[in-house]
């Protein structure tokens, strides 16, 4: 518990640059603060003693906490990291020294005291022990839209920040995926940056905020900017408009066509299946045609999986609008770009090959060609991790009830059951179809014996896959979700004596 004779612990957020961004309460805290102290890198002036410089009282006693290190290079034992660690103790020491004196201490930070800065480590250590109270500041990006005069975001757009420190492939991948952006740390990751950007189809869109609101501001496009410049107090803007470059625009919002200009002709439109997940799985076929598209289009999960580069422009939805994205899909290549839609596992098996078929039964779409590219299973890759257990015949059926009712997926499991197939289950459950698979197993039970095999497939592929080899009286429908896929065995399939499942071949007569 704090002590009333002890000092208070502010942490003011002094804004961007401008000190006329200095809130009203940030400038009375500090006018009246006992202590004022700040963050600055070994060898220069203190951003933030700048910016509230006027502010600072006479009889204040100041505390300049300098970094030992800015950059990863150290002599400690323990690296940057070890550094870093250590200066922060006794920073929060020589900060404590005056709080147990009862002297009042405000710790200046550029921005918002809590948004990627340095107030947050004294914080950690001193906030349990004191009074603290934290006041919140204009952050850097804020100023740099204005500087950049656009709005980051409008609407519904996603905004993303993100430091440059990350790694390029994962920043590029988190560029392509977001509306609006906004690039902190700079510096020495700057490079980097702008090819993580060309990466995902953004340079173009791209602006570099030099020293927001501060004197010797600076914007340009980040084309244009020598990596050699790049300070510290610098950020990259990238605008909700942008998404996905300029052809991701609507129709509506390009240019009208020339009545005298060549109409382009209609571009093969591919569907593609990714497999099940694994890089490797991608048929080379499938990975050399989604390397020539300009546009990829699919359900969100499955569009991530496609690699990123500059001018590859990428249109992901929701999980239920097939017939949505088929018929964008169409349009595009209706007018001559270079598309491919995109499917898990194959996408002629309960993917959007079908959905791309229907919506271009329209005639408006009868001179596009359509090439579909076949990719690994689910259903194939749980029966190789299982061993063989559809080495015979066998069929495969969807639980979901979305587009057909189900009193039909009743009766086809009666049907299949009846008929001793080997049946694969996709679809089996999902946060709003949590019974299905229980009454899918009593329904099965009715002409299946319990100790008929069971193989359930979670995951595989990935990191985390599991195969369990269960029975269908065992069976445990609380334990499937739509992670899950359910393989169930004709009278025929046993378990070898190595632990695989097996369907003979051959069926008695």
């Amino acid at each position: 518990m704090n002590d009333a004779r002890t000092g208070r612990f502010y942490g003011v957020g002094v804004g961007p640059g401008d000190p006329g961004l200095i809130t009203l309460k940030a400038a009375r805290l500090i006018a009246a603060a006992d202590v004022v102290a700040y963050h600055s890198g070994t060898g220069k002036r203190s951003n933030a003693r700048r910016i509230a410089g006027d502010l600072i009282p006479a009889t204040a006693v100041e505390e300049e906490l300098v970094y030992p290190v800015t950059v990863g290079t150290t002599d400690h034992p323990l690296g940057y990291e070890g550094a870093l660690a250590d200066f922060y103790e006794d920073s929060a020491a020589r900060l404590a020294a005056h709080l147990d004196a009862g002297r009042n201490v405000v710790l200046l930070a550029e921005g918002d005291p809590l948004f990627y800065g340095s107030y947050m480590y004294m914080h950690d250590r001193l906030a349990e022990r004191y009074a603290a109270e934290i006041v919140p500041g204009v952050p850097a990006f804020a100023a740099a839209s204005v500087t950049a005069g656009s709005p980051l975001v409008r609407q519904t757009d996603v905004l993303t920040v993100l430091p440059g420190t990350l790694p390029e492939a994962e920043l590029a991948r988190r560029l392509a995926d977001t509306d609006g952006a906004v690039i902190m740390k700079l510096g020495r990751t700057f490079p980097a940056v702008r090819r993580a950007l060309a990466t995902a189809g953004r340079l173009d869109h791209a602006l570099y905020v030099e020293r927001a609101s501060m004197p010797g501001e600076r914007l340009l496009p980040v084309s244009e900017v020598d990596p050699e410049t790049v300070p510290y107090f610098s950020l990259i803007v990238v605008t909700g408009d942008s998404r996905n470059g300029p052809r991701s625009r609507t129709r509506a919002a390009e240019p009208p066509a020339r009545a005298d200009a060549e109409p382009s002709a209609p571009a093969e439109l591919l569907v593609v299946g990714l497999g099940p997940g694994p890089d490797d799985w991608l048929t080379p076929e499938a990975a050399a045609a989604l390397a020539t598209v300009g546009h990829v289009v699919g359900y969100r999960a499955y569009v991530d999986r496609v690699p990123r580069r500059a001018g590859l422009a990428r249109h992901a939805s929701g999980n239920t609008v097939e017939a949505d994205r088929a018929r964008l899909a169409l349009d595009l290549a209706r007018s001559g770009e270079r598309v491919a839609v995109v499917s898990g596992g194959d996408a002629g098996v309960f993917g959007m090959a079908a959905a791309v078929f229907e919506v271009a039964e329209d005639p408006a779409y009868a001179d596009v060609p359509i090439r579909v590219l076949p990719g690994v299973s689910a259903v194939q890759a749980v029966a190789a991790r299982a061993g063989a257990p559809i080495g015979a015949d066998f069929a495969v059926i969807s639980l979901s009830d979305r587009l057909k009712p189900w009193e039909v997926v009743e009766r086809r499991l009666r049907a299949v059951a009846e008929a001793d197939l080997v049946l694969a289950v996709y679809n089996p459950a999902s946060r709003s179809r949590a019974t299905q698979i229980a009454v899918a197993r009593r329904v099965l039970l009715e002409h299946r014996k319990p100790e008929t095999v069971v193989v359930v497939g979670r995951d595989i592929g990935r990191a985390d896959e599991a195969v369990t080899v269960t029975t269908l009286g065992a069976l445990d429908p609380a334990a499937i979700d739509m992670r899950c896929l359910v393989i169930v065995g004709a009278s025929t399939t046993r378990v070898t004596a190595s632990g695989r499942v097996l369907t003979p071949r051959w069926v008695a007569s």
